[in-house]
């Protein structure tokens, strides 16, 4: 498991595994979101036994699989509610890490500027410079 830190609040990993949740536990988190689809891993690493495993140790699970079509006004509101409802530090996982670095920073267009968002996401190892035109016209309304 690695953990990459967008914010002081918000970080983000590639497919976490049940053994990892001592860890995130150790690391401060508080709050685990789930970004990937069931459908994408096997039942071992599917939302049920993650959440399992992280209300087991005593952290919260919040379950928002998200795909290119899913990445919704909807859908970006409940990742930042998620984020805003959390007494601590977020760690927010799918494939990769990319869904939710992408789906935090859509729901930052507007809050703050462009360059920030993209520095904070290249900081944690993504680019995401191909959003920058997204992020304008989101900021814009």
């Amino acid at each position: 498991m690695e953990i990459r830190q967008i914010t002081p609040k918000y970080n983000v990993s590639p497919q976490i595994d049940v053994e990892d949740i001592p860890a995130l536990k150790e690391a401060g988190i508080t709050t685990v979101i789930c970004n990937r689809p069931d459908g994408e891993v096997p039942p071992s690493h599917q939302a049920a036994a993650i959440e399992a495993a992280v209300t087991g140790a005593g952290l919260t699970f919040r379950p928002l699989p998200l795909t290119h079509q899913t990445m919704t006004p909807q859908n970006i509101a409940q990742q930042m509610a998620f984020i805003e409802a959390s007494e601590g530090p977020v760690l927010a996982y799918c494939a990769s890490g990319t869904r939710s670095s992408v789906v935090w920073a859509l729901g930052q267009a507007g809050q703050q500027d462009t360059d920030a968002i993209l520095k904070a996401v290249a900081a944690a190892g993504y680019d995401l410079e191909g959003l920058r035109p997204t992020l304008e016209n989101l900021a814009r309304g």
